[in-house]
């Protein structure tokens, strides 16, 4: 073989590469991440929450896809929310945006023993953390996730999606 000519392999491998380049062009995924600009105007609430979160509260995805990957939802809490001692299989951060939403942590339900986030307020907790959260006035908090989103109570007689199974 000269140093001019590649051989028939060689020019099996080299169509190859090309054809699987085009084909991976062709249906490639836009996984990388998008630039978002919302004003609160432009949020989209719904009455649809997460599949074990308590009715009554309404959720605006800002970006991402809770039952996917990475996210980030608003929740408006009306008053008296109260979501009992549970853990998430990821981690969560939670920002404050209008209001006062009170976080615990531990396997029990103790409101003295809650921290109340007024309004800026933020916090981080990581994967398999058990805490809980309430609120006695509407709230509005900011969540950001990795999907999908789960939620397990601690005491499953707490999980809304058992009372429908009573």
């Amino acid at each position: 073989m000269t140093a001019g000519r590649i051989g028939m392999s060689g020019a099996i491998l080299i169509v190859s590469g090309i054809v699987a380049l085009a084909m991976a062009q062709e249906h490639r995924t836009d996984a990388a991440p998008q630039h978002v600009v919302l004003t609160p105007d432009q949020l989209k609430w719904s009455d649809q929450m997460p599949p074990g979160l308590p009715a009554g509260g309404q959720m605006a995805v800002l970006e991402g896809d809770p039952a996917k990957g990475a996210f980030t939802v608003r929740l408006k809490a009306p008053a008296n929310f109260v979501i009992k001692p549970h853990f998430h299989s990821a981690g969560e951060h939670i920002t404050v945006i209008e209001g006062t939403f009170y976080i615990g942590s531990g396997d029990t339900f103790e409101k003295t023993k809650a921290t109340a986030l007024p309004a800026g307020g933020f916090t981080a907790m990581p994967a398999g953390m058990r805490h809980f959260a309430f609120n006695d006035q509407p709230c509005v908090i900011q969540i950001h996730s990795d999907g999908p989103f789960d939620i397990t109570y601690v005491n499953a007689a707490d999980d809304p999606r058992a009372a429908g199974t009573k």
